[in-house]
């Protein structure tokens, strides 16, 4: 007894001490051997998963661990073995004998699965990538995409996007958009003939990003127009696909269409795409200024955006008050960070809005004031600002921006008194705005639901089943006696 509870207090210490975590190098193994299992039973959701931690892993990567990983998974001396080693750069001493001890306690298995051929060409790339080595990373992702181009396997169609992405990232970087513009565009006939989807989505945005980088916006909506849709298989592709059609629709003055993409964009995004969801917010902030809204002090103060959206956030402060002096100083003092979002000349177009909104706010201030103070309220610096006055009165007048009259002979502006806006129909056409956009919500919810198959069903027992299948067979004798007795 006492031998025994020697033993048990002896054993407890061992057990309480935890196990080691695995190495980066046992992560990647796993994960070829997950692609491996989604390979052979064709489930596409498995090498998903093994894409997902692989991106989890990416800051872990080193040149000896994909070294060893190759080894690993490629036979030595092929074609891809060659090739992919000749990126990566040469180990120290240290690293190639930790390598040799993980090698010997392990025997590699070596697979000859595109599905893994192709994980090893993402793998270096996004080493490559990382280790800003952009050249030996074009290189690498063109050798990629032949090799893509002559595969035809479903379950290859998810690395295939992520290889598309890269591929594009990695000339975008060089500033070489322009050289792969004809290669996307194959890649995309190509996924359209296989019935790729996901990389029909994938490409189709890397094209839009081609053409809104050379700003060929003209080019990029008729891609966009004659593109085959479908359903979204991506949550990203599908942010990314509304962003850019926001842009499009901004520059071709289709402001509403633009500001429900953009938004929806920013919604959609996941918290941690907080660049992306910048972005959509500066574009949105600049189509609501367009439409005359003034957005809510909220959007600015959004965690992690305050500084970024700063400058926007005292554009709309000027384009609030109507101070067109006000704009042009702000215009200037951020002119470099306009321009680096590539909204600069959106933001000539919001001088009209900041003079209306000006205009609007003399209108209910004054019964009566001349031109000349309008010119002076407004800070028109042209060479005849009473001129310049008559006419933007005269167009707010016409496009109904302000209600007054313009006395010509006596250069005034006379303002009508303000009815009760609730005697209008505007009260209902915002309600009715509200109820339309809650309802389209409502029913997006509803159709992104999923069920398990036959929940509906309940599950009968066996005693319920063959009182069933009697009282079925009870029904069937009935009815056969009734059409004999009708003939």
């Amino acid at each position: 007894m006492t031998q025994d509870l020697e033993m048990k207090d002896r054993s407890t210490p061992s057990n309480s001490v935890s196990s080691p975590a695995p190495s980066t190098l046992q992560n990647l193994k796993e994960i070829a051997s997950l692609i491996e299992t989604g390979s052979y039973s064709k489930e596409v959701r498995r090498i998903a998963r093994a894409v997902r931690l692989t991106i989890a892993l990416r800051r872990k990567l080193t040149a000896s661990i994909i070294s060893s990983f190759l080894d690993h998974v490629l036979a030595p001396g092929s074609e891809a073995h060659v090739k992919l080693s000749a990126y990566l750069p040469k180990e120290d001493d240290h690293e190639m004998e930790v390598d040799a001890a993980t090698s010997t306690i392990q025997t590699p298995a070596k697979h000859l699965l595109p599905e893994l051929e192709i994980y090893c060409y993402l793998l270096v790339l996004l080493f490559l990538i990382d280790k800003k080595r952009y050249n030996e990373a074009k290189a690498c992702s063109s050798a990629s995409i032949v090799w893509l181009k002559n595969t035809n396997r479903r379950t290859v169609d998810v690395i295939a996007s992520r290889l598309y992405f890269y591929y594009s990232y990695s000339y975008e970087l060089t500033e070489d958009l322009a050289e792969i513009r004809g290669n996307l565009l194959a890649l995309h006939r190509i996924a359209t003939l296989r019935h790729d989807e996901l990389g029909q989505e994938t490409l189709l945005n890397l094209l839009l990003r081609n053409y809104l980088h050379y700003n060929l916006y003209d080019q990029a909506e008729k891609l966009r127009s004659k593109a085959p849709r479908f359903e979204a298989h991506s949550n990203q592709q599908f942010c990314r696909y509304l962003f850019y059609l926001g842009k499009i629709r901004t520059i071709q003055l289709e402001y509403t269409d633009a500001k429900e993409s953009l938004l929806q964009a920013a919604r959609k995004a996941p918290v941690a795409a907080r660049g992306f969801r910048i972005q959509c917010n500066k574009w949105a902030v600049i189509v609501r200024l367009l439409l005359g809204e003034i957005p809510e002090r909220t959007v600015f103060m959004q965690k992690g955006m305050e500084k970024s959206l700063r400058p926007y956030f005292e554009l709309t402060n000027a384009v609030r008050i109507g101070d067109l002096e006000l704009f042009r100083n702000i215009a200037d003092k951020f002119a470099t960070t306009f321009n680096a979002d590539r909204t600069h000349n959106l933001i000539v177009r919001l001088r009209h809005n900041v003079i209306r909104t000006g205009l609007r706010n003399i209108s209910i201030s004054y019964s009566r004031i001349s031109l000349a103070d309008v010119a002076k309220k407004l800070r028109l610096n042209s060479s005849n600002p009473i001129a310049d006055a008559e006419s933007i009165v005269s167009k707010a007048i016409r496009d109904g921006a302000i209600d007054a009259t313009l006395d010509h002979a006596n250069g005034w502006m006379v303002s009508k008194e303000t009815g009760d806006i609730y005697s209008t129909n505007e009260p209902q056409l915002a309600f009715n705005s509200r109820i339309a956009f809650c309802l389209n919500m409502h029913n997006e919810a509803v159709r992104a639901l999923r069920f398990p198959p036959n929940t509906h069903k309940e599950k009968e027992s066996a005693e319920k089943r063959r009182e069933r299948q009697q009282q079925e067979q009870e029904l069937a004798k009935h009815i056969a006696e009734e059409d004999d007795d009708d003939f």
